[in-house]
């Protein structure tokens, strides 16, 4: 079964410093076997992030976990009580920032939109 990764995105497929503010969020699609594939783009509605319909847009599409740069401790909240499972300190490109997660490679960072401008240790380790 694969697991669908939803990563907030710029058009130039770099991981959003802000999931509420992000243009798009690609999906990526993970086989059992951990090859990782692009599966889609979903555009961001006006007022993205946990006050617009994107949570339930991403369910729908079958996401279950979001990698980001950082966002608010609301917005984590209202993925988490929609099964979306947050993983925050992400930077560099998405893919690659999905195949770190899927090897192990770094896990949540923990830090929110207030503390995500201090950047010493907060990116994944294969993008500093």
């Amino acid at each position: 079964m694969n697991i669908i990764i939803a990563v907030p995105t710029r058009t130039n497929r770099t991981v959003d410093d802000h999931f509420g503010h992000c243009a798009q969020l690609t999906l990526f699609s993970v086989s059992d076997e951990k090859a990782v594939q692009e599966a889609g783009i979903v555009f961001s509605p006006p007022g993205c992030g946990c006050k617009s319909n994107i949570v339930s847009v991403l369910r729908q599409k079958g996401v279950s976990i979001l990698l980001a740069g950082s966002m608010g401790e609301g917005a984590v909240s209202v993925l988490q009580g929609h099964g979306i499972e947050v993983h925050r300190g992400c930077s560099g490109d998405a893919g690659k920032a999905v195949e770190a997660f899927v090897a192990g490679e770094w896990k949540d960072s923990g830090v929110g939109c207030s503390a995500h401008h201090s950047e010493a240790g907060h990116q994944c380790p294969s993008h500093q």
